[in-house]
């Protein structure tokens, strides 16, 4: 059968093609970036075109303004998502966040975007039902305008640099926003530094989310040991303690069983640390579960074996958000990449630039 010809005025049957043929796309169609499209893009932020937003590993490719708006027509994005892509890139760069490590890892870790502030209304960002999925045009292409600028900037190709052994559905996007309105707590940018109110974003390298159901719990204290011990498996059983940090987002019904008993985010983030523990003997290597504790390395020697080993790093490491719809006891635990001195650490800054 012969294919029709194209009518005059009319892209070329091979344009969404082409760019695949280039290596440029993250295995979807992109948006071609045509001179008028990169043009209202870079109108969507006051940033000059060559200001540098931070040099994007693992190849260090320089992230310019004008760069990061390409990738962000690619992704189809609106031009007042730009602010908010521009400060994940940011954010993803700062050395804190380590995504050379992140990027080149056999873990399967990928940049969580969790958004902050007025700008989630303005841009229509979902905070709410279904927030890890479809359906909402925002999340959807500011994260994976991130994960472009990853791979065209920053050389981030699945299996030549990026060497992930599974990978996870967030590699393709990764964005949601804290359901400000439903929590009965600060922002959680407001516990990172950011003035309530003022418009920010997180990034945290984080495996996919891990959903924890409990419909039964009625107190603040049974709620907490039923999510930590629900989280006691991450990474492995006898991982105690994480290699990492952990966000625990919390559904709003959840959230609101916390807040009825006068619990604030930092008492949630406390009881878990405390709480979630095990004796030593129980983590050793055996011919059960051959993984087990590095404690005995860390410290030079092993601890006593009735010893209480927190399943957590620190409090520090743990990070609770709320978001999610209102109907539903459930909540979603993502543990993340490594959390030690050659690991990564989420990095907050605040949505600047904005016309």
């Amino acid at each position: 059968m012969t294919q029709p010809t194209p009518q005059a005025g009319h892209a070329p049957m091979d344009d969404l093609e082409s760019w695949f043929d280039k290596g440029v796309t993250d295995g979807l169609p992109v948006v071609p970036p045509t001179r008028e499209r990169v043009e209202r893009m870079l109108a969507g932020s006051t940033r000059a075109r060559g200001e540098l937003i931070g040099e994007v590993a693992p190849n260090y490719g320089r992230a310019t303004a004008e760069k990061v708006a390409i990738n962000a027509v690619m992704a189809g994005c609106r031009p007042d998502y730009l602010p908010v892509v521009l400060a994940a890139v940011e954010a993803a760069c700062e050395p804190a966040f380590n995504l050379h490590g992140m990027s080149t890892s056999t873990h399967f870790s990928a940049p969580l975007i969790v958004v902050n502030g007025p700008i989630r209304e303005h841009i229509g960002l979902n905070c709410s039902f279904g927030v890890f999925g479809p359906g909402y045009r925002a999340n959807a292409t500011i994260g994976r305008a991130l994960r472009l600028v990853m791979i065209n900037v920053g050389g981030a190709k699945p299996g030549e640099t990026s060497m992930s052994t599974f990978g996870h559905p967030g590699r393709y996007t990764y964005c949601i926003g804290e359901h400000e309105e439903a929590s009965p707590w600060p922002p959680y940018s407001a516990a990172r530094g950011i003035a309530k109110g003022e418009s920010a974003i997180t990034v945290f390298a984080g495996e996919a989310p891990h959903g924890i159901s409990d419909h039964a719990s009625r107190t603040a204290r049974s709620l907490a040991g039923s999510l930590g011990w629900s989280m006691s498996g991450l990474w492995n059983i006898k991982h105690f303690p994480l290699y990492s940090h952990t966000m625990l987002v919390v559904g709003p019904e959840h959230a609101r069983t916390f807040a009825d008993d006068g619990w604030t985010r930092d008492d949630l983030r406390r009881h878990l640390f405390e709480t979630v523990r095990a004796p030593y003997r129980t983590l050793i290597p055996d011919a059960e579960n051959g993984e087990g504790t590095n404690l005995r390395f860390a410290r030079g020697g092993e601890p006593d074996p009735d010893e209480l080993i927190p399943k957590f790093p620190s409090v520090d490491e743990i990070h609770v958000v709320v978001a999610g719809g209102t109907a539903g006891r459930f909540s979603m635990a993502i543990p993340g990449w490594l959390g030690t001195k050659n690991g990564s650490a989420p990095v907050t800054v605040p949505i600047r630039n904005i016309p």
